[in-house]
């Protein structure tokens, strides 16, 4: 709860207060001066780093000492507020407790002696990041800038791909002691307001110290929790957000962070790229068809490999079960041990090459994999199609669009392959209608995972395995129940 604490009139007396508050820390900077002809005490407070000190000094600090005297028929606090002061944004404030955050926030904070009213002044300066591409999604044909930890260079990049005066931009402080800035963005008039009102109680709701990163806050408003389905999509893309945003979707932005946050999401969005809209339908159908055999392959190869290995031999055709079976001569462990082997060694080697620098981790990655494989095949203790297995299967888990996704998948198949090692094929249909059923019964912010598939809408299926010509998809998706469903007349 914040105090409610009134500023005094007597400079000297707020000054002591809000460095007890904040603390006598270095670089915190209490520029104590007079206001020119007119004999004001005054103060200036702001944190060095946060501000842009030329702003204050010119458009501040200067007119202030100077000028001071072209306004000696208004009073204290108008006339540095209205007459003097030539900073763009200047507001008014008496609380103690707020004249700290905002100086906490990197705005400067303008005390006069006999005034229990402060002007808060906005100087923020500090070191930003520039707008560069995406790091963690690649871009084939589009935009090639993304968001960077600046929440407002992150808004006006957005505001550039839309001019519509409905678009809205909700702030929020979350974080008893972080105090991040969060920004809720939709379309009024566009995007259901059932969605947007959830969006606000599920934010308000959270009561946490810090926010460090959206992580924080998608962990603590998906519906489910122990899924190990992302249900926010999380995106570097300003035009990503921007297409979400135009379906009638919410946008939560974070302060500090490029990852910016779309609600609802379902699978199907997960499996899709903007690209899919920047290039021609057929070859977008094409790609789009080619990711889900990929998640196909990522998902059942392994379990399937263990599955007939183990149990059921007659699917297999005769001369790919000789194949197989020489290939296997020697080896001294069961289908599971030796996927287990490969596929934890796998996992490893992709960890190992996220972490280290760039030019070191492909190396790692590369020559990891292709000496540790062959080293296991000499050694006997796995066999070369095993190998072939979990090399398919590592090139088609790189096939996802969204990163969220593709770890799914990769959690998924470790209990696939347990499945496929009691019950053979029997365990592999079984695990997988566990996870279809827990997938239909999935909600995003309220709407199923599985939309537009279960529960079924026809009309939406234009955009959802294909992707139909753009002068065929006219309606947004239904999922959301935009306010206005057309897109296209």
């Amino acid at each position: 709860m914040m105090d409610d604490t009134q500023l005094s009139k007597e400079l000297h007396h707020n000054v002591e207060e809000i460095r007890k508050q904040i603390g006598h820390s270095p670089d915190v900077v209490i520029r104590s001066f007079c206001m020119g002809d007119l004999a004001f005490q005054a103060a200036l407070i702001y944190i060095d780093g946060l501000v842009d000190k030329l702003m204050i000094h010119e458009q501040v600090l200067k007119p202030l000492m100077h000028l001071a005297k072209n306004a000696a028929e208004y009073d204290r606090r108008t006339a540095a507020a209205e007459a003097i002061i030539s900073a763009g944004e200047v507001k008014e404030q008496n609380q103690l407790a707020v004249c700290v955050m905002e100086v906490l926030s990197g705005n400067t904070v303008l005390l006069i002696d006999g005034t229990h009213t402060a002007i808060v002044i906005d100087t923020h300066g500090w070191e930003r990041r520039s707008i560069e591409e995406p790091v963690s999604e690649a871009v084939v044909r589009g935009p090639r800038d993304g968001f960077t930890e600046t929440l407002r260079s992150n808004t006006a990049m957005l505001r550039r791909r839309i001019k519509d005066p409905s678009f809205t931009m909700e702030m929020y402080k979350i974080g008893r002691r972080s105090q991040t800035d969060v920004a809720v963005l939709y379309i009024k008039g566009l995007t259901n307001e059932a969605l947007v009102e959830e969006t606000r109680s599920r934010l308000k709701q959270i009561d946490i110290d810090e926010v460090l990163e959206s992580g924080y806050i998608e962990q603590l408003v998906e519906d489910n929790r122990m899924s190990p389905f992302p249900q926010v999509q999380n995106t570097e893309r300003p035009d990503r957000v921007a297409g979400a945003l135009m379906e009638g979707r919410v946008a939560i932005l974070i302060d500090g962070t490029p990852i910016v946050l779309i609600v609802p999401v379902t699978f199907a969005m997960m499996m899709s790229s903007p690209e899919d809209y920047y290039e021609r339908w057929l070859p977008s159908s094409l790609i789009r068809l080619l990711r889900y055999g990929a998640a196909f392959i990522a998902l059942f190869l392994p379990s399937l490999y263990i599955a007939l290995i183990s149990y059921n031999h007659g699917l297999i055709p005769t001369k790919l079960a000789i194949s197989i079976a020489a290939g296997r001569e020697g080896v001294p462990f069961p289908s599971i041990v030796e996927a287990l082997i490969m596929e934890i060694t796998l996992e490893i080697l992709r960890e190992a090459g996220l972490r280290l620098p760039k030019p070191i981790g492909q190396a790692v990655g590369i020559v990891g994999g292709l000496v540790i494989g062959q080293a296991a095949v000499q050694a006997a203790i796995v066999s070369p199609i095993m190998v072939i297995v979990v090399a398919l299967t590592a090139i088609s888990s790189f096939a996802f669009p969204q990163y969220g996704a593709g770890l799914a998948i990769r959690i998924l198949r470790f209990g696939m392959m347990m499945a496929a090692a009691v019950l053979g094929l029997y365990g592999v249909i079984l695990f997988y209608i566990l996870i279809t059923v827990h997938m239909t019964r999935l909600k995003s912010f309220g709407v199923p995972y599985l939309s537009p598939f279960v529960p079924a809408h026809p009309s939406q299926w234009k955009d959802l395995f294909l992707r139909f010509p753009l002068h065929m998809l006219k309606r947004r998706p239904a999922m959301v129940s935009p306010q206005d469903d057309k897109r296209q007349k």
